[in-house]
């Protein structure tokens, strides 16, 4: 694992940062393969960089849409994480229908709706039993509480190892989640983190030590690159870059 920590001068550094890496890494996936895959992530956080990619020119019908995680909620709902990307980026170019690939929340049952994706992840990525799918890039985020994805503090979820996707939990309420074993099979991890609310539980990811059950985002360990792009006000105490 590469592990990368920038600290840039305000949100829109870090959006800017974020834009360049997400570019960069799709020229090389297409280049090498015909496709780059993507999973992003949710919240408020994320939504200008979902605007910048927008007004990108790209090869869209070379790029695949994918999501970290999403609220078991209908699709038109204020908090689907695929609502917001659809209405600051993905609605607004003109990329195949059939490259967005949500997770899918109209079914009764939110594990069978996890057992559905996973199906779906196995089919695009053409994977044998026991294989876990390479995402090019996967966008994540952390909560106050060093959550990340809806892998939350002392959840059942954190453990799951023998699945793509699993059902997590937060206040009762169920979310879908990719699993840890996703998140670290991918090609690149890029955490995108603002705000001094958060320095309590970056202060706790990157001790050397720690409990992973109680700060899940420890739990990200990437084989391939991991950044972390965080603004001043995140990440002043951590002002240099780490590899």
């Amino acid at each position: 694992m590469d592990r990368i920590i920038e600290v840039l001068s305000d949100r829109q550094a870090v959006i800017d940062k974020a834009l360049e890496l997400i570019l960069q890494k799709a020229e090389v996936a297409i280049e090498a393969r015909g496709k780059f895959t993507i999973a992003l992530s949710g919240g408020s956080t994320p939504k200008p960089l979902y605007e910048a990619l927008a007004t990108q020119n790209l090869p869209w019908e070379q790029i695949h849409i994918f999501w970290g995680d999403e609220r078991y909620v209908p699709p038109d709902h204020p908090d689907s994480n695929q609502k917001m990307a659809r209405q600051a980026w993905l609605d607004r170019v003109p990329i195949p229908a059939s490259n967005i690939h949500p997770m899918s929340t109209t079914l009764a049952d939110p594990a069978a709706a996890a057992t559905a994706h996973e199906r779906e992840l196995k089919d695009f990525f053409d994977l044998s039993s026991g294989e876990i799918p390479e995402f090019d890039l996967i966008l994540l985020g952390i909560g106050d509480d060093a959550h990340t994805a809806s892998l939350f503090p002392h959840t059942e979820a954190l453990q799951v190892s023998d699945r793509l996707v699993t059902v997590g939990f937060k206040d009762g309420q169920p979310r879908l989640t990719l699993t840890v074993p996703v998140l670290n099979h991918a090609k690149c991890v890029v955490f995108v983190v603002t705000g001094s609310s958060k320095q309590p539980a970056l202060a706790q990811i990157f001790a050397p030590t720690g409990d992973e059950l109680t700060y899940p985002a420890r739990l990200i360990r990437p084989k391939g690159e991991l950044w972390w792009i965080l603004d001043q006000a995140a990440g002043e105490r951590y002002v240099k870059t780490d590899r």
